[in-house]
């Protein structure tokens, strides 16, 4: 996407481009005329009324003439000083940190839920490696004996787990 200055440059440019086609068409089109002492002789033909072409290129020039003053309202304007900008400014940083810390406030529950989901997989895999020993001692008449890692904090690789 071009800046505006560019935009009202490319509608100039557009906007001359239909003049020059539509004076083109005209003269294309024109009627001749004879002027004293210049008469050719020859057939003479009649000018060629070409009315869709005429509004064709009216239509062009209108809706970029109304294009180019949309361009030239949305230019900035002369009040825009310094100062109106280091304010406009301003209000945008106020603006970024306030989404700045909202975002650090969800960034802070995703982390936490994060880690309840982590916990709660730990104590399902815990659960199952129980279980899984409990059946293995009633299969083989084992003595029953249970026991859990003691490091709480470290998260277990069960990916060696045969799965069911």
């Amino acid at each position: 996407m071009s800046d505006r200055l560019t935009q009202l440059q490319d509608a100039v440019n557009q906007m001359a481009e239909h003049f020059c086609n539509s004076v083109g068409i005209l003269q294309q089109t024109a009627p001749t005329e004879n002027f004293a002492g210049m008469e050719k002789s020859g057939v003479k033909e009649a000018g060629v009324n070409n009315n869709e072409s005429i509004k064709l290129f009216a239509t062009l020039i209108t809706r970029t003439a109304k294009d180019i003053d949309v361009l030239i309202d949305s230019l900035p304007s002369e009040d825009n000083t310094q100062e109106v900008q280091s304010q406009h400014l301003a209000k945008l940083e106020l603006e970024n940190q306030s989404a700045a810390s909202k975002l650090e406030a969800l960034v802070h529950s995703g982390e936490m839920e994060l880690n309840r989901i982590r916990n709660a997989l730990t104590d399902i895999a815990k659960a199952q490696l129980a279980a899984r020993k409990l059946e293995a001692a009633i299969v083989s008449d084992l003595p029953l004996e249970v026991s859990f890692p003691k490091n709480d904090r470290a998260i277990p690789d069960f990916c060696e787990i045969p799965q069911r």
